[in-house]
């Protein structure tokens, strides 16, 4: 009796992207492997500059053609994305895959309604009529909860608040009903009571369709909030995956252990951050050893000098570092972040 085996919705293997100019050449992803089943929430965390947004950016194909070198292999559903031209393109974009930026302001189209604008985008990928469409869209608004959708459908987007455009730039991404749904850092630009509205109902909505998601944050409260899974991304690398719950409350890497203790809890009153030192090494000139070394507590020569490899700790659940059992448990790190 032979066990199936299931195939991922995403598979990433040794993504590599590379800005090229005159000047210098910015190594920005590095080596990236990862998976996404389908109906998975995947949540890529890690500091600005650390290769999240650009990894996405590589998946939907949205680097710029002439600066931007991809290399390894990128799969949505058994589509090899950096195959993919002209039409077939377009069609994966939107219909296979759907992304959710970090600011709709400059996302939406400014000059075209919201219902316009999501017509528009059910017209051009179903050939349905642009009525149609329209009737769609009012769907689409209600479905993630716009008060008095009718009347938003001839909004333009600066008529709308901050929480209305990211639910408008939801149901847009939503539109043709995606297999998966990356979503760039959705909940940043808004205030508290908003972010967890719009978390709440992504994660809602991703369950009711089914569909795949990587949600890009820096916030591990976000992390925690809606993800199954956790990828850990320092410098263009990930240095550690695992369930919400390991990576949150039992972390392998010094630089996840660094994240959490520099997080703010509920009983950190009176205590002081331990915030991780250094900066973030300049992605020009990486360094020949573990790119977290020259921060790290732990570290020593043969960090200094050598790549860490990638250490397996069970099914997925993986650190890269010489030094996995070394480092004590970050402060606190018991706790997820709320």
């Amino acid at each position: 009796m032979t066990t199936e085996t299931k195939t991922p919705l995403v598979s990433v293997r040794d993504l590599n992207v590379k800005f090229v100019s005159r000047e210098a050449t910015v190594n920005a992803v590095n080596d990236v492997s990862l998976t996404v089943q389908h109906g998975e929430v995947l949540c890529i965390i890690g500091e600005s500059g650390s290769g999240k947004s650009v990894s996405m950016r590589a998946l939907m194909r949205l680097l710029p053609e002439r600066r931007a070198v991809i290399s390894g292999k990128l799969a949505v559903d058994g589509q090899d994305v950096l195959a993919l031209k002209g039409k077939e393109l377009a069609a994966f974009r939107g219909g296979e895959a759907a992304m959710i930026f970090q600011e709709p302001m400059t996302a939406l189209d400014p000059v075209y309604t919201v219902g316009h604008q999501i017509a528009e985008t059910v017209r051009r990928h179903t050939g349905c009529s642009f009525e149609e469409g329209l009737a769609r869209a009012l769907e689409l608004l209600e479905l993630v909860k716009v008060p008095s959708a009718k009347r938003r459908l001839n909004a333009f987007p600066h008529e709308l608040s901050g929480g209305l455009r990211q639910r408008a730039m939801i149901a847009l991404a939503l539109s043709c009903r995606p297999k998966l749904l990356l979503a760039d850092e959705p909940t940043t630009a808004l205030d508290a009571t908003v972010q967890i509205q719009v978390l709440i109902l992504m994660r809602k909505l991703q369950q009711e369709l089914g569909m795949g998601m990587i949600f890009v944050t820096h916030d591990l409260g976000v992390a925690a909030e809606i993800a199954d899974r956790v990828a850990v991304m320092y410098a263009g690398r990930i240095v550690e995956t695992g369930t919400v719950q390991e990576v949150l409350t039992d972390p392998k890497h010094p630089y996840t252990k660094g994240m959490l203790s520099s997080t703010v809890h509920g009983n950190m009153r009176g205590q002081d951050i331990e915030a991780i030192p250094g900066s973030p090494p300049d992605l020009r000139a990486l360094p020949t050893g573990c790119s977290f070394g020259p921060r790290c507590a732990f570290a020593d020569s043969h960090c200094l000098e050598q790549l860490p490899p990638e250490v397996m700790l069970g099914n997925d659940r993986l650190a890269r570092c010489f030094k996995v059992d070394a480092a004590p448990a970050a402060a606190d790190a018991g706790s997820v972040p709320a």
